[in-house]
């Protein structure tokens, strides 16, 4: 009997990918856990594996298409089996892809707005905002649409409506809505500094590690001082984990990731060095898993890599805090109360004004700059 496999949300809310390679063509063979098709996340391009033996009867999309979660996606039979759209076939939208991405089990679902589950409040709260209820991946209990549900559809509906959607890539436009959904929902507050890079710089070319690796370091002195700014906020909680996970923004072709280096505060500086490379490289070939690209508490952004200076960065939503570092230039300082130039870094702090005061961002942005000045090996 034929099997029918849905599009799966493979993490972190997906709600669409675009089909990037059939690894197995309609008529061909396929083994169970053999990888089916490549398909683009917001952060990765994963593999789908078969969750049988058989033989491709039906792909879902085509090469380059966007399918959202809950299409088909393929349809698996036996050898000599016909299928027609009508038949009604076994299905699963539960598979785990092959890169050790977690699934999510919520079966998201878009339903007609007369069959749509929500309360009177997040009726109101969509009709507010524009979006049709109709349109909206409902991810809470028993198919329920929830408030960050209807966000991300508004979100959606900005993009397409200023004529981004269909000039953009799947991962531009995650780039775009997370971008949009930052600003608009987060005050943010940003402070400047230029800061005395001499002794960083002159460590980093001692050890020979990236520079990344010790402006970690010296964040994670900071942020043991005020542990606030390491923390998670969604809308009415705010909680302060005990790990440090740091995003590190990558310039990539296909745009900004952010991938996560887990509780860097128990790893040594090489040990970061490395998880640095990893992470980096990773991204720039989108081989990352999705835990690999979620879970930051807090954020480094070395713009200075790509020649930036001074700029106001985006919090990641659901953090608290960015930290921006330009690209260190000659510049004329004082220094042990004498006139001389030096290596300076343009550095930023933007912060969430709704979980941090002016004080304890400015203290704390002041102990990162005060490592950074002072580093030693």
């Amino acid at each position: 009997m034929a099997y029918e496999l849905y599009l799966p949300d493979i993490g972190e809310g997906l709600t669409e990918a675009d089909i990037v390679q059939w690894h197995v063509q309609v008529g061909d063979p396929v083994a169970a856990d053999q990888p089916i098709v490549a398909v683009e996340t917001a952060k990765a391009v994963v593999d789908i594996p078969s969750p049988r033996n058989g033989v491709i009867l039906h792909h879902g999309a085509d090469e380059g298409a966007t399918l959202a979660v809950g299409s088909l996606l393929v349809v698996i039979g036996d050898e000599g089996e016909e299928w027609r759209q009508t038949d009604s076939p076994t299905s699963d939208t539960s598979i785990s892809p092959t890169d050790g991405a977690t699934t999510r089990h919520d079966n998201a679902t878009a339903l007609p707005d007369r069959r749509v589950k929500a309360v009177p409040l997040i009726r109101k709260f969509a009709r507010d905002l524009g979006v049709d209820l109709a349109s909206v991946v409902a991810t809470g209990p028993g198919g329920r649409v929830t408030r960050e549900d209807v966000k991300k559809a508004s979100s959606r509906v900005a993009l397409t409506s200023a004529g981004m959607s269909s000039r953009l890539s799947t991962t531009r436009r995650t780039i775009a809505a997370n971008m949009l959904r930052s600003w608009t929902e987060i005050p943010h507050v940003t402070v400047w500094g230029p800061v005395d890079g001499t002794a960083m710089l002159a460590a980093m070319r001692t050890i020979g590690v990236p520079l990344e690796a010790l402006l970690i370091e010296a964040a994670l002195t900071a942020l043991e001082q005020f542990p606030a700014v390491n923390a998670l906020f969604d809308g009415q909680l705010v909680t302060t984990p005990a790990d440090v996970n740091i995003g590190i923004a990558v310039d990539t072709g296909a745009g900004l990731m952010v991938p996560v280096m887990k509780s860097a505060q128990t790893l040594t500086r090489d040990q970061r060095a490395v998880e640095i490379d990893r992470l980096a490289t990773g991204a720039v070939a989108r081989t990352l898993t999705m835990d690999d690209l979620s879970g930051a508490t807090f954020t480094i952004s070395n713009v200075g890599a790509v020649g930036g200076g001074y700029g106001t960065p985006i919090i990641p939503h659901g953090t608290v805090a960015i930290l921006s570092i330009g690209r260190a230039i000659p510049d004329v300082i004082v220094r042990d109360n004498e006139i001389v130039i030096a290596s300076v870094f343009p550095m930023a702090l933007s912060f969430d004004h709704r979980v941090l005061d002016g004080a304890v961002s400015s203290k704390f942005f002041a102990a990162f700059c005060e490592a950074v000045r002072t580093f030693s090996p």
